[in-house]
């Protein structure tokens, strides 16, 4: 399998990281349990074998390499029987990093991610509040701004990295009337007064550092704003890929880590005159589990290919995070119980191991949401895919005020198209603003937008007459479009036509 997907380049980057991880990690592991999170000094030697810049520009002392790079480095640190260890090294490059180089401007990213990448700084992603856990547009957090500055106040909890981090990223309600249309991203620094942090106390992933955080009337200046003021929950939602994919790739490598652990001890380990090996239903145990981590790392690369070509893979990702970490939890309980009473000891690895396993269901996303945002794009035909709207660098001077546009939500069609669905239609219908008028053509699962008088067709399938404010009301859910035709305020020529129109779309979140 990974020949298809990784080249010698690939092989080689895997044996160096392997045996640095061998020499500056492994030995150092008990000891960074012990003492709850991981010293500044391991995220330096990180930085300075180019580990934190894989994937970033090369102007800030990245490497700007494809994602299987990535994929190997999350796959290795998640072999070091630490899964705390795991969690604070990988959220530094794949949470803060991925926002700072997505959503960051030029200011931002001079003055962040050369030090991140280096190792000087590690960061923070704090989005999970104390009532806010996935349903991230519940969260109280609010950033005020006032004059030049936001004051922030509130609280975040379960932060990975959040007492050690030099700089966090914090999901605030900038407008927060607006629910989850007013969260924005500020970039905070760690030392900024009025920031109160305290180390929780957990079940497992001892090594890493899990804040709550207070804000206290803490002042940051308004040029830490990432993208747009008001569009942080899409920039949530896009990052998100990453996360679940990351949280996929480290569940099923620590689910192989267990299972060769297991079979080691197996083959040592004698029962009734011979090596526990050797009984059938314990060797249909491990073969079992063997084939269904074959199955779902089939699965999760073939998901992290789409995301290496810039595909749109929401909904695979959020498959596999559910997939990869609801069979680490099954491939730990069944290799603890290989070890019989020596898996409860925590002299033994399993101990750990099926410890740290348990927060997978739960981070990132629980199993119960991930089955949700499924459920929502399979069932209730809902699209998570603005990603072409908020794109930070084609959309910084595009929003007025955080609001969607006209210009922005059509702009959105051609992703939302259901191309299969749309084989064989020709449709076009004609949309009459207040000041504009778009022709949006469907042509045998092809989509053509106008908005220009010379293109003007001499006739259409459908008119519809209604004005900008109703019109993204209905798109983004405000409205209930047959509230809207019952008012009066959209006019439609033909409904049947237009009734036909809107079911080759998916939804807008």
């Amino acid at each position: 399998m990974e020949n298809t997907y990784l080249n010698e380049e690939h092989h080689i980057f895997r044996k160096s990281l392997r045996d640095f991880l061998d020499k500056e990690v492994v030995p150092h592991i008990d000891e960074w349990e012990e003492s709850g999170m991981l010293p500044k000094s391991i995220f330096k030697k990180f930085g300075e074998m180019g580990y934190f810049g894989i994937s970033q520009e090369e102007k800030y002392g990245g490497m700007n390499l494809d994602f299987w790079y990535d994929v190997i480095f999350i796959e290795e640190v998640s072999k070091c029987n630490s899964g705390g260890f795991g969690a604070s090294i990988s959220a530094h490059p794949y949470l803060s990093m991925s926002h700072l180089k997505y959503e960051g401007s030029d200011y931002l990213k001079d003055k962040y991610l050369p030090k991140a990448i280096s190792g000087e700084w590690h960061g923070c992603l704090a989005i999970t509040e104390p009532h806010a856990g996935s349903d991230v547009a519940g969260i109280k957090t609010t950033a005020i701004l006032q004059g030049d500055h936001y004051i922030i106040n509130g609280s975040k909890c379960f932060i990975t990295n959040g007492v050690s981090a030099d700089y966090m990223i914090v999901a605030c309600k900038t407008q927060p009337e607006k629910g989850a249309s007013g969260i924005s991203m500020i970039v905070v620094d760690g030392n900024t007064p009025g920031i109160t942090r305290t180390n929780l106390k957990k079940l497992g992933w001892k090594a890493s550092d899990t804040a709550e955080i207070a804000f206290d009337n803490v002042k940051v200046p308004a040029t830490n704003l990432l993208g747009v003021e008001n569009q942080g929950f899409y920039y949530i939602m896009q990052r998100f890929e990453l996360e679940r994919l990351t949280l996929a790739l480290g569940a099923l490598s620590a689910a192989e880590y267990a299972q060769e652990y297991t079979l080691q001890y197996m083959n040592e380990r004698k029962a009734f005159g011979r090596n526990i090996n050797k009984f059938q239903v314990l060797r249909h145990k491990m073969a079992q589990l063997y084939a269904e981590i074959t199955v779902v790392k089939n699965y999760t690369y073939q998901i992290c290919q789409r995301y290496n070509q810039q595909q749109y893979c929401v909904k695979e990702a959020s498959i596999a995070k559910l997939l990869a970490t609801e069979l680490s939890d099954k491939v730990m309980y069944q290799c603890l119980q290989m070890f019989g009473g020596y898996g409860y000891m925590e002299e033994y690895k399993m101990a750990r191991l099926f410890r740290d396993s348990r927060l997978g269901t739960i981070g990132g996303g629980s199993s119960e949401i991930m089955l949700e945002i499924i459920a929502k794009m399979v069932i209730d035909d809902v699209s998570y895919g603005q990603q072409t709207m908020v794109n930070s660098q084609q959309t910084h001077n595009a929003i007025d005020g955080g609001q969607w546009t006209v210009d922005q939500i059509f702009a959105t069609l051609p992703e939302r198209l259901k191309t299969e669905k749309a084989k064989g239609k020709n449709l076009l219908i004609e949309f009459r603003f207040d000041s504009t008028t778009y022709f949006i053509i469907i042509e045998d699962g092809k989509i053509n937008i106008e908005n220009s008088a010379d293109h003007r067709p001499s006739t259409v399938d459908c008119l519809v007459e209604t004005d900008e404010a109703t019109y993204i009301a209905v798109e983004t859910g405000k409205l209930n479009p047959q509230e809207a035709f019952m008012s009066g305020k959209i006019k439609v020529s033909d409904l049947g036509k237009m009734m036909e129109f809107s079911t080759l779309f998916r939804k807008m979140i």
